[in-house]
C-alpha cells in the first residue's frame, strides 16, 4: 500500500509539472478548456493524478474549475497583473535585504556575466529567448542567495503568473526599453556589490514597477483592440 501510494503521488507530480510547463510556455492557451480524458490519455496516465495536478494548478491560480462548465486555463486582467508584480515587489525587496550579507562573491561574478549577455544585441526569437532565460536567472539568483526557502517557494509559483502575463501583453515596443532595462540591472547588481539595502530596494522597486507599468498598459492596449461581442 505504501508503495502504490508513493507511485500515486510520483504521477501526480510529473503530470503537474507537464500541465503548468504547458501553461506556462502558452501551449496551453489562456481560456482553452482543459478535458480530464484527452489529458489523462497523452500523458499516458489515469484520470486520478490528472485530477490531482488540476487542482494543485487551480490552488495556485493558473487554471479554474467552473462548476458544470468544465476546467479551464486562467485568464488574467490588468487588476491580476497589478496584484502580482505588488506582491512580486515585495517578495524580491525582502530576497535582496536577506542575500546582501550572504551574497559571494562568486555569485556576485555570476550576475556581472549575465548583464554583459544582457547588453547583446536582440535579433532573432533565439535571441530574445536568451535575453528572457538571463533576465529570469538574474532575479532568481536574489531570491536564492536570501537563504529563505519558503520565499523562494512562493516567488517560482508567482513567476508563472508574470510569465504569462507577458505572453497575454505581447508587446511590440518592448526592445525600445531595452537601455532602460540595461540601466535598472546595473543599479541592482552595484547596490548588490556595495552591501546597500536602501539602495538595492530602491533600485528593485523602480524595475519592477516600471515593468508593472509597461505589462499593464500592453494589457489595456490589447483588450481595447478586441473586439466587443
Amino acid at each position: 500500500m505504501e508503495f502504490k501510494k508513493l507511485q500515486r503521488e510520483r504521477a501526480v507530480d510529473g503530470v503537474y509539472k507537464e500541465l503548468r510547463h504547458a501553461i506556462v510556455s502558452y501551449k496551453l492557451k489562456p481560456g482553452e478548456r482543459l478535458n480530464v480524458e484527452e489529458l489523462a490519455q497523452g500523458l499516458g496516465v489515469s484520470l486520478t493524478p490528472v485530477r490531482g495536478a488540476i487542482q494543485q494548478l487551480a490552488t495556485e491560480g493558473l487554471v479554474e474549475i467552473k462548476p458544470r462548465s468544465g476546467t479551464f486555463v486562467a485568464t488574467l486582467t490588468t487588476q491580476d497583473v497589478e496584484e502580482t508584480f505588488r506582491i512580486r515587489c515585495a517578495l524580491e525587496c525582502l530576497a535582496g535585504e536577506d542575500a546582501i550579507p550572504k551574497i559571494s562573491g562568486d555569485e556576485l561574478r555570476r550576475l556581472r556575466e549575465i548583464l554583459k549577455s544582457l547588453r547583446r544585441p536582440i535579433r532573432s526569437e533565439a535571441d530574445q529567448l536568451a535575453h528572457e532565460r538571463d533576465n529570469s536567472e538574474l532575479h532568481q539568483m536574489i531570491v536564492t542567495a536570501s537563504g529563505n526557502r519558503r520565499l523562494r517557494e512562493m516567488y517560482e509559483a508567482l513567476n508563472a503568473h508574470i510569465k504569462i502575463a507577458r505572453i497575454h501583453a505581447s508587446e511590440s515596443n518592448w526592445p525600445a526599453r531595452l537601455h532602460e532595462e540595461e540601466a535598472e540591472h546595473e543599479a541592482i547588481v552595484s547596490a548588490l556589490e556595495n552591501r546597500d539595502p536602501e539602495k538595492l530596494r530602491v533600485a528593485l522597486r523602480r524595475h519592477i514597477y516600471r515593468a508593472k507599468d509597461a505589462m499593464v498598459a500592453a494589457l489595456r492596449n490589447r483588450e481595447a483592440q478586441q473586439p466587443v461581442k
